[in-house]
């Protein structure tokens, strides 16, 4: 006869999810680190109960905002390089719909996150309940419908039973390679406390390894025929290296066949900026050295990315017109795009295999010469740019070289704005992880939150937080959170009164100054926001700056001090880093009474026929 135990619903989920661990590198950890949790009337009783149960196990954590802890989670999930994650609780209503948008964050990302949402009465009798949307035609909806496309698997648990299969299944996506991302289990708040006999197997402790996919035979053959073809190939770098573990393997590969390599956003960190054959980043927001030799390579070994327009300069970076992709992913929708020859399979798996059978063969040596010179010149311009002035408002170029020279071993988190594209281009990653951007979905308040999440995931790590007061002003409140928990976080907050970066843009695409800056805003008054108040009121260390030499001992001061702390920093809302970049497809209008805007229109119709379309 079957062993069973008796408990409620909500118990079985925090049960199950304290017996999960993972192994890395040959050490056995608990594979969530924790629950994040906001109580509301739709989950108080039921899993507030349930986590009060197992908190020496299973780790509950307070914030202050649903969409911040949600963040924060996935933060934790993409510094752990997606090996451990962590689960998020809210109640019903909006405490739910804020985690949409971290839902999303995460579906574009492909990083585990488990959320676990109040939800209305499954036996409808107190219907409509408190928060509780109705529609008019279906009964079984909800607000949690929303985040249906944003969740790589969703279930709404009506019956305690049913949460043995969404569980298992849940583990299933949250682990995979190719399916990884976020999970929403909806939990309706009546069946969060009615109680069933679980096996007692359910709860048995399990230890997900990493799944590696070996490629097809035929794919790996035609991969190394074409790159033994090839007479300018490179390597695109993605966050699925990262995730794989692959660097070394990388490494070992570009080292062996003399091709050039470059990262995305989501790669950044794959090779250490140092690496003579690391041309850093790629795309609209490129370096000179990597983008001269992506315009002209015949053979494009993209591995572990999703080839997002930042990357391929809105298919109008490839410029050689036999240039073709090879693909290794281990996600087919990926290992297709661009009409590449796919290579699905894992990428260490996948780069080693290439490597053995690609045997002595090499690069021209021409070829490697042309990518140490263009490295060359990058470094020149990329330090001119970021070199030290007595600017009043100096550029966030500059400030990311103050920032680099003091805390350069430190990982930097950001997200959203200007920041992204001049850390792409300018940070000096020397470690795996050590960049850490979400810009996949760009989210602005992202940055803060995010920072919690890896000093959580990154315990013995400096982590300084790169933020723009436009992010700030969406969302600071972990802050608090970061405060109240003791961790030791620094957060660099660049101020250019309003949205800097999107109002280069609008210039840029011949728009006038309008409703970016506060100074092109409609307005009574101009806005004379005390960062430092603010953020001393959450309990953060914080001062503002009055230039890039006090910025360096400032941010040296922060070593020693520990706790949060928050440097603000005026910078110049116009200037960005001239070197390197490429054209970015935003559409211009065809019809305007703005001169500016009829000659960026004539210019748009001329970049669009560069791009490689099928």
């Amino acid at each position: 006869m079957t062993e069973t135990i008796r408990l409620t619903m909500a118990q079985a989920v925090a049960r199950f999810l304290a017996a999960q661990m993972t192994e890395i590198e040959g050490e056995t950890l608990p594979l969530f680190g924790g629950v994040w949790a906001i109580f509301g009337h739709g989950n108080v009783a039921g899993m507030g109960e349930a986590l009060h149960g197992v908190r020496d196990s299973l780790p509950t954590f307070r914030a202050h905002n649903e969409q911040g802890m949600a963040h924060a989670a996935i933060a934790f999930a993409k510094a752990s390089f997606r090996r451990r994650m962590m689960a998020c609780t809210s109640s019903i209503g909006p405490g739910a719909t804020n985690m949409v948008t971290a839902a999303a964050l995460a579906h574009v990302n492909r990083l585990p996150v488990l959320l676990l949402p109040g939800d209305v009465f499954a036996n409808r009798r107190p219907d409509p309940v408190l928060q509780q949307i109705e529609d008019f035609a279906d009964g079984t909806v909800s607000a949690n419908d929303c985040f249906k496309p944003v969740s790589r698997y969703f279930d709404r648990i009506t019956r305690p039973e049913q949460i043995m299969p969404a569980l298992r299944r849940a583990m299933q996506v949250l682990t995979d390679p190719a399916d990884c991302g976020p999970v929403t289990l909806s939990l309706c708040q009546d069946t969060q406390a009615e109680a069933y006999d679980y096996p007692v197997s359910f709860f048995a402790r399990t230890v997900h390894g990493q799944r590696r996919v070996q490629p097809d035979t035929d794919e790996l053959a035609r991969a190394v025929a074409a790159i033994r073809g090839a007479k300018t190939p490179i390597v695109i770098a993605g966050g699925g290296v990262l995730y794989s573990g692959a660097s070394e393997a990388l490494r070992r590969f570009i080292e062996n066949h003399d091709v050039p390599a470059m990262e995305t956003q989501a790669g950044k960190s794959v090779l250490p900026h140092s690496h003579a054959l690391n041309m850093g980043s790629v795309g609209v927001t490129g370096t000179s050295a990597a983008n001269a030799l992506a315009e002209r390579a015949d053979v494009i070994l993209a591995v572990g990315t999703r080839l997002a327009d930042f990357t391929t300069g809105s298919r109008a970076l490839f410029k050689n017109p036999d240039a073709r992709f090879v693909a290794l992913n281990v996600a087919a929708i990926d290992a297709a795009k661009h009409g590449a020859m796919a290579l699905v399979a894992d990428a260490r798996v996948g780069l080693g295999l290439l490597d053995d059978a690609l045997g002595q063969w090499r690069a021209p040596r021409d070829w490697r010469a042309d990518a140490e010179t263009g490295k060359a010149a990058w470094l020149a311009d990329a330090e001119a740019a970021t070199r030290a002035g007595n600017a009043a408002l100096p550029s966030d170029a500059q400030v990311i070289g103050a920032t680099q020279r003091t805390l350069g071993d430190a990982i930097v988190v950001c997200a959203a704005g200007g920041l992204p594209g001049e850390l792409h281009k300018l940070w000096a990653a020397e470690k795996p992880g050590n960049y850490h951007l979400e810009y996949g979905f760009s989210t602005m308040g992202y940055e803060i939150a995010g920072g919690l999440g890896v000093r959580l995931a990154r315990p013995d790590d400096d982590v300084v937080v790169m933020v723009g007061d436009g992010s700030y002003m969406m969302a600071n409140s972990e802050l608090s959170s970061a405060v109240m928990m003791g961790v030791k976080l620094t957060v660099v907050l660049l101020d250019n009164r309003g949205f800097g970066c999107i109002n280069r843009l609008q210039m840029a695409t011949g728009g006038a100054n309008f409703n970016n800056l506060f100074a092109d805003a409609r307005k009574a008054k101009m806005p004379e926001i005390d960062f430092v108040a603010h953020a001393a009121a959450m309990g953060a260390h914080a001062q503002k700056i009055a230039g890039i030499s006090e910025l360096e001992a400032a941010l040296a001061a922060t070593r020693a001090r520990g706790g949060v702390n928050v440097l603000v920093i005026d910078t110049d809302p116009l200037i960005a880093t001239e070197a390197g970049g490429h054209w970015w497809d935003v559409a211009v209008p065809e019809i305007s009474d703005r001169v500016d805007v009829q000659a960026r229109r004539a210019d748009y119709e001329k970049q669009i026929t560069g791009q490689r379309i099928g």
